[in-house]
C-alpha cells in the first residue's frame, strides 16, 4: 500500500499532477522524493503539510500505508 500524495494550487501546477503516489516513509523522505516533479523543489519549502487531515510540522513523523498527505503552499 502506498501514501497519496495531494497538491494543491501552485504545488500542483509546478508538479504537472494533482496526486503522487509514494511508499511510507517519514514526511521529510517523502519531500524529498516527490521534490523531483516537474519544478516542485522551487515551492516545498514554503509549503505546510496535512497528515489525514492534521497539520504535521515534524519532519520526522513516520507516515503509515494508506495515510493522505496534503501539500498547501501558502496563499
Amino acid at each position: 500500500a502506498s501514501v497519496q500524495v495531494r497538491l494543491f494550487a501552485v504545488a500542483r501546477a509546478k508538479a504537472g499532477t494533482e496526486m503522487i503516489s509514494c511508499q511510507p516513509a517519514s514526511l521529510a523522505s517523502i519531500i524529498e522524493n516527490i521534490s523531483s516533479h516537474g519544478d516542485l523543489a522551487s515551492v516545498l519549502p514554503q509549503c505546510s503539510y496535512l497528515v489525514d487531515g492534521f497539520a504535521c510540522t515534524d519532519l520526522n513523523t513516520q507516515i503509515n500505508a494508506n495515510s493522505t498527505i496534503d501539500v498547501l503552499p501558502r496563499f
